[in-house]
């Protein structure tokens, strides 16, 4: 299935779905916990502060892609949803309990048949993608979201800075946040958007760059390969970088956006120049309206005996 748009598009109507990626290779945090469990401050940690920016930047879902043994920690952090910055207190409106937002929050396992074979971070992000769109596509064509909003844990700004620029984030024209210049094709964690377009774009390049178990050098006489690559060569797409899959980006036509500061924390170094830094110090845990854990309401279901 591709990412088909909507046949009829309104602006009232836009889907933004967030995805935020963290099946894929671990870091050299080398820690008994998830890299993504990291702590940023006191009770806030990285996965926490990506899914406070896909508020802040106005996604109607988040789809966390982890595998199930990652999901029950990270869901006993997070739990089934969010709520709105942007709606959560409007104390001069006449209902404002009636206006707040709740953000659903869906947890995306790798598919076993890309386990330890295309499972990097890039992949995440477009199995992600695919499984938001099958999912909804089973509901209704007119939830299919009409642009994925990308938020890495290892990537970090404020993201309030996102609220007045929402209507540049929820437009067909890609949004790209950049940090000196520098955006994810340079291998930054930096946040951005894509569509159908790209989405066939970077499948593909993982699909066709990416080794499997043989090598199409060596061919039978019926075309089919029979010699099979050395173990260290097999499934190269696993390793693959940000920068491999997420290039030649259209920025001129875009919207390109430079937080006022911004770090990356996908390796020791940079994660002990951000606690280090003046910026650590006014990072705080959002208001628990937006952020905490909650549960939906179970299903009604028949009690036995």
């Amino acid at each position: 299935m591709e990412l088909d748009e909507r046949p009829i598009h309104t602006q009232n109507g836009f889907h933004l779905a967030g995805i935020v990626p963290i099946a894929g290779q671990p870091l050299d945090f080398k820690m008994d916990w998830p890299d993504c469990m990291m702590p940023i401050a006191p009770d806030y940690t990285m996965i926490e502060a990506a899914i406070h920016e896909c508020l802040w930047a106005g996604c109607d879902t988040i789809w966390i892609v982890c595998n199930d043994d990652l999901a029950p920690l990270v869901r006993y952090r997070v739990g089934d949803y969010g709520e709105d910055p942007v709606w959560a207190s409007r104390k001069f409106s006449p209902n404002p309990r009636e206006q707040r937002k709740q953000i659903p929050f869906f947890y995306v396992p790798i598919h076993p048949k890309d386990r330890d074979r295309r499972d990097c971070l890039a992949w995440s992000v477009i199995h992600g993608a695919l499984t938001c769109l099958k999912t909804v596509n089973n509901i209704s064509k007119w939830l299919i979201p009409d642009k994925y909003y990308v938020s890495f844990p290892y990537g970090l700004f404020n993201p309030e800075e996102l609220r007045p620029l929402r209507q540049k984030i929820a437009t067909m024209d890609n949004f790209y946040v950049s940090n000196k210049g520098e955006t994810v094709e340079n291998n930054h964690y930096c946040s951005f958007t894509f569509g159908k377009e790209e989405f066939i774009k970077y499948r593909r390049i993982i699909r066709k760059e990416g080794t499997g178990v043989y090598t199409s050098e060596v061919l039978d006489e019926r075309g089919i390969p029979r010699s099979k690559l050395p173990i260290e060569e097999r499934w190269s797409a696993r390793s693959f970088e940000l920068e491999k899959v997420f290039c030649d980006l259209n920025l001129e036509g875009s919207n390109v956006f430079e937080p006022s500061w911004f770090y990356n924390l996908g390796n020791w170094h940079n994660y002990k120049s951000y606690l280090a830094s003046d910026e650590s110090e006014n990072v705080n845990r959002p208001w628990k309206r937006i952020l905490k854990y909650r549960e939906f309401n179970p299903i009604g279901v028949d009690e036995e005996g």
